[in-house]
This record gives structure tokens, sequence and C-alpha cells, in this order.
């Protein structure tokens, strides 16, 4: 077997022995409608000293704003905010299902449009998946390179992947919000630029009314 056919076997294995990392790996993200007065709920699994990071933006309703809190497995409450229009959370998880929940309650007549992004890392299992792969090229005295450097290098090209899709997720929701508020903006100026043309032609006849009433004679002409 020549070095070529060897390497290319060898990332071949790592890359089915990561399936299972990207699954553990997730980036997911998310727009739901949370109508007036209702409060939206979602659950997590974690496990033990992996990483939990939560991202959201309100991309439409009224004021931009919703109630947001976490809560941990064991019931705590590791994070409340009140009225904020986006945040970036990150969390050292337990084992156990994590609570987030969206609190549309205090608003009575506009629904929010909520956008948020889940990124899990540091699950457990993609470190015994590198090791599978290091025992499995230990001993192998074709190939002359630095196995670490490879290792080194395609998970950096993996986090620099998930970053960037990470930064395309985020500006489109940006992108989403700001076209909502121009178009927000857009059939205000439209309704009001109608009302002052309306209010300008009523006060135009208004004064051409008066101002010809001023200038008849209504006197009465005698024989």
């Amino acid at each position: 077997m020549g070095k070529e056919a060897l390497i290319t076997l060898i990332l071949a294995y790592y890359t089915v022995q990561h399936c299972s990392g990207f699954s553990q790996s997730v980036d997911n993200d998310f727009t739901i409608t949370i109508q007036a007065g209702r409060k939206e709920c979602f659950f997590q699994p974690m496990t033990q000293d992996a990483t939990l990071e939560i991202e959201y933006q309100v991309l439409d309703g009224a004021s931009l704003d919703i109630d947001f809190n976490i809560i941990s497995p064991n019931g705590d409450i590791v994070l409340s905010e009140e009225r904020q229009s986006d945040g970036v959370h990150t969390l050292q998880t337990i084992n156990g299902d994590y609570q987030f929940c969206f609190d549309n309650t205090f608003s009575h007549i506009s629904e929010k449009v909520i956008f948020f992004e889940l990124i899990l890392d540091h699950i457990t299992g993609e470190e015994n998946d590198q090791e599978d792969w290091k025992n499995y090229v230990i001993g192998t005295d074709l190939l002359d390179m630095k196995l670490e450097d490879i290792l080194e290098t395609i998970n950096s090209v993996k986090g620099r992947l998930g970053k960037s899709l990470q930064v395309q997720n985020l500006l489109r929701a940006f992108e989403a919000r700001d076209r909502k508020i121009q178009e927000s903006n857009f059939e205000r100026v439209t309704f009001w630029s109608i009302v002052n043309l309306v209010v300008m032609v009523v006060v135009s006849v208004m004064q051409v009314y008066m101002l010809k009433s001023l200038f008849e004679d209504k006197r009465k002409s005698r024989p």
C-alpha cells in the first residue's frame, strides 16, 4: 500500500469515526412565533461538562422585546431576562434536561417572531472518537508525517466552518429583523403621508370656501 493510499484510508476512517462527533456537536437554528399572552418552553438534554450556547433575537412584533429564562435540570433558574430584544449566553452543563422559555405573557396584543440558535459542544463521545482514530494509526511505519498536526488542522477547519455557519445565521437573522423594521417604517410613513395629504386637501377646500364667502354680496336689493 502506497503512502497516498494510506493517507486516503486514514482520512476516510477519520471522517467515518467523526460522523458521531458531528451529530453530538450540534448547531441548529429555529424561527418561532409566540402569540400574545403565551409562553413557549423548549428542552435540551445535556451531558456533564458540556457547553450549551444559545443566542436569540426578536425579529418582529411591537417593541421587539421578550422575557427569557433558562432552568437547569435541578429546577434552578440559571438565567432570567426581561424585555430584551436579543441575547447571547453560554453555560457549562450537567447531566439532564435544560429548559429555556420565551415569555410573551406581558403582551396582550402583539405576537413576537423569535429567532434562536443552539450550539452544543464538548459532548461526551467526541474525544473518544479522536482517541480511537489515534489508536488506529499508531504503529503505522509507512506514514511519515506528524499525526498530531493533521488532527489539529482538521479540528481547526471544523471549528472555523462551524463559526462561519454561526456568523451566517446571525447575519441572516439581523437582515430579517432589519427588513421587518424597514417594512414597518415604510407602512407608517405611507399612512401618515396619506393622512397629511387628506388634511391638506380639506384645509385647502375650507380656505377657498371661506375666501369665497368673504366676497359674496349678501345684501338684499331694494326696488
